[in-house]
């Protein structure tokens, strides 16, 4: 089934029927591969993209408050990179109103409807990790 014409169209034909082979893959959700990954712990962020290794530069949290900046202006389409970065970053010691302030900045640049889904990812990322602290203490 291979067109010479198309090497494109049979990789990806190659690539489909790899990814069905793979067990799980079908059940496979973006949400669910997030529940599986972990907070890295704030001294881990430092070393590998903080300041730790390259005295002078930006900080770790300041470094995620500008990536959670630019997922905002790109539409908050990716909703489970957003809320791993605001876990990152509150990981990182950013506090909910930095993470509220990053956000309403980018209104002039990205607009209403952008900043607003942001916002909510940013309420269930504060209420997550509110309900996670409740738990801790019990």
């Amino acid at each position: 089934m291979t067109d010479p014409k198309n090497p494109f169209a049979d990789m990806m034909a190659q690539m489909q029927k790899m990814a069905k082979d793979m067990p799980a893959m079908d059940a496979f959700t973006p949400e669910g591969f997030e529940k599986m990954m972990g907070t890295m712990p704030k001294d881990m962020m430092e070393s590998m993209f903080g300041n730790a290794l390259n005295e002078g530069a930006l900080d770790a949290r300041t470094k995620l408050l500008l990536t959670l900046a630019g997922l905002t202006i790109q539409g908050a389409d990716n909703a489970v990179a957003m809320r791993q970065t605001m876990r990152h970053a509150k990981e990182a010691g950013a506090t909910d109103q930095h993470i509220s302030e990053t956000i309403g900045m980018m209104t002039v640049f990205a607009g209403m409807p952008a900043v607003t889904k942001a916002l909510q990812l940013a309420q269930e990322v504060t209420a997550e990790t509110k309900s996670d602290t409740k738990d801790d203490k019990s």
